[in-house]
């Protein structure tokens, strides 16, 4: 199954382009170049990231890696794709409804071989070579609902806090009974004490005690942590120095990866004109 689907395609780009802000001409002659289609350049932009190909291996004729570039900081600036991300979750909780009963949290260690704010060096790679952590929250059903970025050489337990956080995104739409299911990495009693803090129940794993994935309600976040590296190059192997980069990019396949489940989903309760014939 290929990451983004022709059944996603047009509707990621129909809510990506509401969403662009209207550009204000100031030349004062209004004779410069033509402006490069803003569909151009998203669709680029998705190469890059499925691809995780360069942005001058992506440019061609149509859009060069500069104006990739300033587009993209462009939209990151006018918070477009977080915006998207959480249109799509939105969406997908009105539709099919988002687990929030059981979350799962874990970290992802990817290499970052051109450092940058979000690198550090790795106890798991050879020669301690520079990596990135994603600390990732799952619904019960594996739906990324937030993405906390550090370097790698930052423990999973400081990063539960801010990556549970990411929940306020959803305002007072929350069950009063919530489990977090954790692996033996987040097992002390500062987790415990957090998790009651913030009200919540949790299953975390007992260190020196063999846990297979398949146990428990945790396996759906290794799932989500294998979609985000197999299916996007991109956040597979981190290039980006600049977190705010980094964050675009893990939002747009949030949003990807949430819109491709809930279609789907919705395949078997829902009609629509483009619903594809056969299941995706």
């Amino acid at each position: 199954m290929p990451a983004v689907p022709s059944s996603v395609m047009k509707p990621l780009w129909t809510q990506f382009e509401a969403l662009i802000p209207p550009v204000i001409d100031s030349h004062p002659l209004g004779c410069h170049r033509p402006r490069v289609p803003n569909r151009t350049v998203f669709e680029k932009l998705l190469q890059v990231l499925v691809l995780g190909a360069a942005y001058e291996k992506i440019a061609d004729s149509t859009c060069s890696a500069t104006t990739l570039r300033r587009r993209r900081d462009e939209w990151i600036t006018a918070g477009i794709f977080e915006r998207l991300e959480q249109l799509c979750l939105e969406a997908y909780d009105r539709i099919v409804g988002i687990d929030f009963a059981d979350l799962a949290v874990d970290g992802c260690i990817v290499k970052a071989p051109c450092g940058g704010e979000a690198a550090g060096r790795s106890t798991v790679m050879a020669g301690g070579k520079f990596g990135t952590k994603r600390s990732v929250l799952v619904d019960g059903k594996g739906i990324p609902l937030g993405t906390v970025v550090a370097p790698a050489n930052r423990h999973d337990s400081p990063l539960l806090r801010p990556t549970l956080e990411r929940l306020g995104r959803f305002g007072f739409h929350l069950p009063p009974a919530i489990t977090v299911h954790l692996d033996a990495g987040y097992d002390s009693a500062r987790t415990r004490g957090l998790l009651d803090e913030l009200g919540c129940a949790g299953e975390v794993a007992a260190k020196g005690k063999p846990a297979p994935i398949q146990v428990g309600k945790r396996w759906v976040v290794e799932r989500t942590n294998s979609w985000h590296n197999r299916g996007f190059k991109k956040l597979a192997i981190c290039i980006e120095r600049r977190i705010r980069v980094i964050d675009a990019f893990i939002a747009l396949a949030n949003a990807i990866i949430t819109l491709r489940r809930l279609i789907r989903e919705a395949w078997t309760t829902h009609r629509w004109d483009t619903r594809p014939a056969p299941r995706p």
